[in-house]
This record gives structure tokens, C-alpha cells and sequence, in this order.
């Protein structure tokens, strides 16, 4: 049985809407030939399977033979692209204006020059407005190559227009590509990485990114030279923890959509992952105020537009929106409270579960074994914990896994299992020396839980008191601020020191800071 992951089409079937399917369906049956009556049938088995089985399919489609079923299945999986493609033509308009190159190309291929270069005209007046600079680069080259083999009556400076043009599309295109290709790389490096762990993480960091930064700026950048721009420098001082500066850069590229308005009609996914990284800068940088206001702001965009939104805007929202709860509560130290939205957030999760990558899901676990650490339901804090623990992604985030090794030891020993911590201490030396993450905050602890396991509650007072005293000596370290990030380990040592859950001591914290402003 094949596994239903690797099945594209599966995959694609499940991931159609309603109305999607109903289109599809809608195609089909004007005809009723006899192949399109099978390519419904199998649709319709595998739109009612919840796990690909193609024995399933072949007993209750027996007009397809096993040695055709891959055959079909393409071709189905074309029909699906093609109608699809069809519905969202109205509502992608990058989708039409590539049409309108093929019908240029049709055009051009029947000796009507004239027509197609009008059509091309058009075309690229309206990639220009989109801000599509691969587009243009391939109109202008078509353009170019139908006035060097055909006498079109042009313009007599229509050559040295289009030399120009093309000079000044390839400069763009160039700096696009250098600039994109650096943003990208920058997030692979903090996928790996996470944040910068010591002096060695920074200069590496410092040293790549100013050897691929290009060295000029290009005199009217387009929109997405300034965004990727924007995100290579959000990703360097976000991977560096300098969050003042990623806040500065995160409200540039959430106001470029200021500047350029339409945009926000033709790349939400683009505005949706602005707005997440501003909601970011603002939950580091603990500006509580600005964090609810931005927040209430993508709220409200997303209820507006979510109508219009297409499947990766879809996933990103949800992704981008619950994350961003999921921080208010961590701010405002309202664990117990943040706790009822997690069964929606499971149920959102299984039904993204096709589009939403292992890593967001990594992020969610954490953050909701957080929520029950922070209510003292130690519990349910391990049941998560022990979900990134047997989830197989190699070293994705290895940083996150390291340190969800370290809460699953502190809440082992907060439900008093001692002998099971003094086992698995060993194992999460191990997983942290072979990640070469083992920061001087994990030693600590370590060395914490290992020496007072047992100790009587006089001593073991005492040796919090310790352990929270060289911990604040420690965040004092610019290369362990990123241990903080991650677990509020100095809030927790309070709460055992005075008595009290450890929700009581940040929100506490949050009151009193908000006093102040």
C-alpha cells in the first residue's frame, strides 16, 4: 500500500474545496464520454478514501485495470490542473497575464506580428504594474526577437527602446535574484542553526552575509528587490538576536505595501508573513502595546480577505494567527487562559496538515507544552514534549528539540518521577552534545537537577536561590540571550522560590511593567 504522503494526486484531491470539486465535476459532465466518466469515478473513490489504498480503488472502479491505473491517474491529475487553472484565472491575475504570452505566442506562430506585439504591449504594461520582473524580462526578450526577424513597420527607434529596456530589466533582474537568493539562504541557516550561539555563530554569520549582500543599491528598486531586501536583513539581525533592528526592518517591509498599494491584491501571502515577522519583533522586543495593536490590525485583514485568499495565504494565516496568540498570552503570562484555544489549534492543524510544514508544527508544540508548563499541568506539558521528541526531522531546529528535552526533564522532576530524570539526564546530554548546542544555561541545569534530585527542601531552597542567581549572571551574555527565548527558566526558579505557579510570577511582571509605561 502505498504511502497516501507520496501519492500526488491523493494529495491534490484532498487539498480542493467545495466549490473546486464542484467545478471539476461541472467540466466533466457536459461530455459524458466514456473516459470521462472514469476519470469521476476515480475521483470521486479517492475523494472518499481517507488513506490512499489502490486495491481499494481497483475493486471499486473495475473498469480500470491495475497495469492502467497510473495512466489514468495522470491524466486525471492533468484535468485537475487544467480546470483549477481555469477557476482562478479570474482570481490570480498573474495566471491571465501569462495567458496572455501564449496568446502571443499563438499569434506570433500564425504570422501575425503586428497583433502580437500589441498583445505583448499590453502585457507588459500590466506586469509592470504587478511589479513582475521576470515577466517583463520575458516579453521584452519575445518583443526583441520578433522585431529581429520580421519586418514589422515599428517605430524607427523601437531598436534602441528596446535595448534599453532590456539592459534596464536585466540590471533589476540580476539584483532580484541575488537579493532573493540571500534571504532564502539566510532562512535555511536559522533553520539549521536557530539563533547565533556564540562569537564563532556571529562572524560566520556577519562574514556570509555581507559577501553575498550586493554592494550597490540600484536606483528605483522594484517592489521585490526592496522586499527581499528587507527579509535578507530581517533574518540577519533576527538570527543575530539584535531585535531592535529586525523590528526596524520588519515595519519597512510591512510599509512598502503603503507604498505600493496593489499589492496587497496581488501577494497577501507576501503581506500575511510581513505582518507575522512585525507581530515577532514586537513579542521579543516585549512591546506589549504595539504587539496588541498590530495584531488586532492582522486579525482584522485576515477576516476581511480570507474569502480571497488562496490555499498557501490560507495556511499562512492560520499558521501566522495562532502563533501570534499564542505570544500574547506568553507576554501577558496568561498560560491558563491561552489553554482553551488548543483543541481548535489541533483540529486546525489536522486540517492543514497537507500544507503546513514540520517545522510550524514543531514551533506549535513547543509553544503549547509552554502554555501547560506555564498553568503547572506538567502532564500535558510532557505529552507535547514527547510529540517533538519522536517527531523524525533530523536537525531541522535542532535548537528547539534541545531545549524541549531540557522542560521535558524540569517537568519530570516538578511531578517528583526522580528516577526517570536521572535516566533520561544522560540521553539529553547525548542529543545536546551531538547538536553542539549545549549553552551554559543547559549545563546549569543539568548540573542542577542531577546534583539536588533528592536534596531535603531547606538545601533544595537554598539551591534554587543559586542556580536563579547564575542564571541572571548568565543572561547577561549576549550569546545566551537566545536561551531565554525559548524557556523563561528565571520566572520558573521564582515561582519555586516563592511558592507560587509560575504563571502568578510573569504575569505579575507584565502588570508591573505596564504600570510603568
Amino acid at each position: 500500500m502505498p504511502n497516501s504522503i507520496n501519492d500526488a494526486l491523493f494529495i491534490l484531491i484532498k487539498t480542493l474545496t467545495k466549490a473546486e470539486k464542484r467545478n471539476f465535476q461541472l467540466a466533466f459532465n457536459k461530455n459524458n464520454d466514456k473516459e470521462d466518466v472514469l476519470f469521476i469515478q476515480l475521483f470521486n473513490v479517492m475523494d472518499r478514501m481517507k488513506e490512499y489504498d489502490e486495491e481499494v480503488i481497483l475493486k471499486k472502479v473495475p473498469d480500470i485495470k491495475k497495469q492502467q491505473l497510473s495512466n489514468v491517474k495522470a491524466h486525471l491529475y492533468k484535468h485537475l490542473l487544467t480546470t483549477l487553472r481555469l477557476l482562478y484565472k479570474q482570481k490570480d491575475p498573474l495566471i491571465e497575464l501569462r495567458e496572455q504570452l501564449d496568446y502571443a505566442r499563438v499569434l506570433y506562430n500564425k504570422g501575425l506580428y503586428t497583433q502580437s506585439l500589441k498583445l505583448l504591449a499590453k502585457a507588459k504594461t500590466s506586469a509592470r504594474e504587478q511589479e513582475e520582473v521576470m515577466l517583463c524580462y520575458e516579453i521584452i526578450e519575445f518583443e526583441k526577437l520578433i522585431e529581429s526577424r520580421h519586418i514589422t513597420r515599428s517605430l524607427e527607434n523601437r531598436a534602441e527602446e528596446l535595448s534599453v529596456e532590456s539592459q534596464d530589466i536585466n540590471a533589476h533582474l540580476n539584483h532580484v535574484s541575488k537579493l532573493s537568493t540571500l534571504s532564502l539562504r539566510m532562512y535555511g541557516l536559522y533553520l539549521k542553526l536557530g539563533h547565533a550561539r556564540d562569537e564563532k555563530d556571529v562572524l560566520m554569520m556577519k562574514s556570509f552575509f555581507e559577501t553575498n549582500l550586493p554592494g550597490r543599491q540600484l536606483p528605483n528598486m522594484s517592489f521585490y528587490e526592496k522586499i527581499y531586501m528587507y527579509q535578507a536583513h530581517c533574518w540577519y539581525y533576527y538570527i543575530l538576536q539584535d531585535f531592535a533592528m529586525y523590528y526596524r526592518y520588519t515595519q519597512k517591509w510591512v510599509d512598502l505595501f503603503t507604498e505600493y498599494p496593489s499589492l496587497l491584491k496581488t501577494d497577501q501571502d507576501m503581506y500575511v508573513k510581513a505582518m507575522h515577522n512585525l507581530l515577532t519583533a514586537h513579542f521579543y522586543t516585549m512591546n506589549h502595546g504595539k504587539f496588541a495593536e498590530a495584531l488586532a490590525a492582522f486579525e482584522s485583514y485576515i477576516d476581511e480577505h480570507q474569502d480571497s485568499f488562496n490555499e498557501n495565504t490560507r495556511t499562512s494565516s492560520f499558521v501566522y494567527r495562532y502563533t501570534s496568540r499564542l505570544n500574547r498570552h506568553f507576554l501577558e503570562g496568561t498560560f491558563t487562559e491561552g489553554l482553551a484555544m488548543v483543541p481548535e489549534l489541533e483540529t486546525q492543524i489536522a486540517e492543514h496538515q497537507l500544507t503546513v510544514d514540520q517545522h510550524r508544527v514543531l514551533v506549535f508544540y513547543y509553544k503549547i507544552a509552554c502554555l501547560y508548563f506555564g498553568s503547572g499541568d506538567n502532564n500535558n506539558a510532557i505529552v507535547y514534549l514527547n510529540k517533538i521528541i519522536h517527531l523524525r526531522i533530523g536537525n531541522l531546529r535542532a535548537d528547539i528539540q534541545c531545549f524541549a528535552r531540557i522542560l521535558h526533564l524540569i517537568a519530570h522532576y516538578e511531578l517528583e518521577n526522580y528516577s526517570l530524570v536521572e535516566y533520561l539526564i544522560k540521553s539529553v546530554y547525548h542529543f545536546i552534545a551531538k547538536n553542539k548546542d549545549l549553552s551554559s544555561v543547559m549545563e546549569e541545569i543539568l548540573k542542577f537537577l542531577r546534583k539536588n534530585m533528592y536534596a531535603h527542601p531547606k538545601a533544595l531552597s537554598e539551591a534554587f536561590k543559586d542556580l536563579k542567581q547564575k542564571l541572571v549572571t548568565i543572561s547577561q551574555n549576549p550569546y545566551e540571550k537566545r536561551s531565554f527565548l525559548y524557556l523563561d527558566i528565571i520566572s520558573w526558579l521564582e515561582s519555586k522560590i516563592e511558592g507560587i505557579p509560575v504563571q502568578d510570577i510573569i504575569r505579575r511582571k507584565f502588570i508591573n511593567k505596564e504600570k510603568r509605561i
